[in-house]
């Protein structure tokens, strides 16, 4: 039986593209509607994996990922991080005015630069994904969407712009995740589920445990908790693995300090992909 690998569809996104990179034909590639179905689908199976994205360098973090991690509903655990730099291309067809121009959120504030410049006239709207927008393109006359290069063989449409220049680097960070396996490889970073005690200075405590121990925290999210009126959870990056000692060493110390405390996973990281 094949790996099956869910991804956040439909075919033609940024996770589409990610997981065909890192998976290649040794996989069935499975289009799911939400972050939600593709976590389900993998706690479900011990066997298959999933693509999520967790943050994007300038939209910032992809909450509902950030969220069914820290609530561990669906069980999942991570396995890899992967990342791709993304370039944008203009998609439409040749001859015809764009007056109406469709795209995730995230590429058209990236964009906004070289949109006022080369479609200083065009309406922008908003729409789930950029595989939605070349959707909505390929089935309007005077439309264009703002997406990856691969979309365009996939909507019929044609390339009338690449890469389109985008005003901030645009890098976008996935999770390869599991039914909360322990990862292969050698791991570079640990994400951990924090939730500390409702008292002053307990951030604080919690942070001079990793600090005393030279370990350095990449990321540090927090989220209300549902049903507790201001009380927070923290999803928090480490570099470092739990096999190094020094990191051991934090964890427990922080341990003390913490209404509870979660390992989501210890994982290697990939070089970035590029669109």
């Amino acid at each position: 039986m094949s790996l099956e690998v869910g991804y956040l569809g439909p075919m033609g996104t940024y996770s589409h593209l990610v997981a065909e990179k890192r998976f290649g034909r040794r996989a069935r590639l499975v289009p799911l509607p939400s972050v939600l179905d593709v976590c389900s689908f993998v706690s479900r199976h011990p066997q298959r994996r999933g693509i999520v994205p967790i943050e994007n360098s300038s939209g910032g973090a992809i909450y509902e990922t950030v969220d069914i991690l820290l609530a561990n509903r669906p069980r999942i655990g991570i396995e890899e991080e992967l990342s791709l730099n993304v370039s944008l291309a203009l998609l439409g067809r040749r001859g015809e005015k764009v007056s109406v121009l469709y795209s995730h959120f995230a590429p058209l504030e990236h964009s906004q630069v070289w949109l006022k410049k080369h479609l200083p006239k065009a309406t922008h709207r908003v729409v789930a994904s950029t595989a939605a927008a070349a959707v909505h393109a390929a089935s309007e006359m005077n439309a264009a969407a703002l997406g990856n290069r691969r979309l365009a063989r996939m909507y019929g449409l044609d390339v009338l712009a690449y890469p389109v220049q985008s005003d901030v680097p645009n890098l976008t960070v996935f999770y390869v995740i599991n039914g909360g396996r322990a990862a292969s490889g050698t791991p570079e970073k640990t994400t951990l589920a924090v939730k500390l005690p409702n008292t002053p200075g307990s951030l604080c405590s919690f942070l001079d445990r990793f600090r005393n121990e030279d370990v350095n925290l990449s990321r540090l999210l927090s989220r209300p908790i549902r049903g507790c009126p201001r009380e927070y959870a923290f999803l928090i990056d480490l570099v470092g693995g739990t096999s190094e000692q020094h990191v051991r060493r934090a964890m427990r110390a922080a341990r003390r300090t913490v209404a509870e405390m979660r390992t989501v996973g210890s994982y290697p990281t990939r070089s970035p992909y590029s669109s």
